[in-house]
């Protein structure tokens, strides 16, 4: 039986770096594919991310598919942008690593501690990706959600079976996440290009 990792269009996995960085469509395919798991979940708890996941896709969608060859990686996207007045793209990149930031160190602690509830795993995680951009409001929707979401044995379950395999896919996906959104991470904090978000 196919799980989820067998069945995307795109794993971060196979999201391919370059010297000039990483590859743009690839990385929207992956990030989409994130967005969509959410929906496995059968619950409303990651809604508010799921729609900021893809608000934040589609700004950086519309910016590859008005530059093209100029906004292959995502560094050169932001490049490319720098200049102009609006760089609706960039913070869209800024926001939309914030997001898979706060996936990754929820469904990464969910991972290394199998005995911690699911709902602990993303409360951790908000306290260290999110809740210092977010407002004190915004802040109190994220707490309701952290509590709704479901026990890590059914969000396994709806990764596909057997549970070896998914967790060892799992694993793979989380890693190349977690690399991914470090070296976004790294760029926006040393590159000039950056400066100001």
């Amino acid at each position: 039986m196919p799980t989820y990792f067998d069945t995307i269009a795109m794993n971060f996995a196979n999201v391919e770096v370059g010297p000039d960085g990483i590859e743009t469509v690839q990385f929207l395919q992956a990030a989409e594919a994130l967005s969509n798991m959410f929906t496995l979940f059968n619950s409303t708890a990651f809604s508010v991310v799921q729609s900021d996941i893809n608000g934040n896709i589609k700004k950086l969608r519309e910016r590859y598919d008005a530059t093209g060859e100029k906004s292959r990686t995502i560094e050169m996207l932001v490049v490319n942008e720098q200049g102009e007045k609006n760089r609706t793209a960039t913070q869209g990149l800024l926001w939309l690593n914030r997001g898979l930031r706060f996936t990754y160190v929820g469904l990464k602690h969910s991972y290394d501690h199998a005995d911690s509830a699911l709902s602990e795993s993303f409360n951790i995680s908000y306290g260290e990706t999110l809740r210092a951009h977010h407002s004190f409001i915004t802040r109190g929707v994220f707490s309701v959600a952290v509590r709704a979401v479901p026990h890590r044995a059914s969000l396994l379950k709806s990764l596909g079976e057997p549970e070896d395999r998914v967790l060892q896919q799992l694993d793979e996906w989380l890693n190349a996440l977690g690399q991914l959104t470090q070296r976004i991470d790294k760029f926006f904090e040393t590159s000039d290009y950056a400066k100001g978000f």
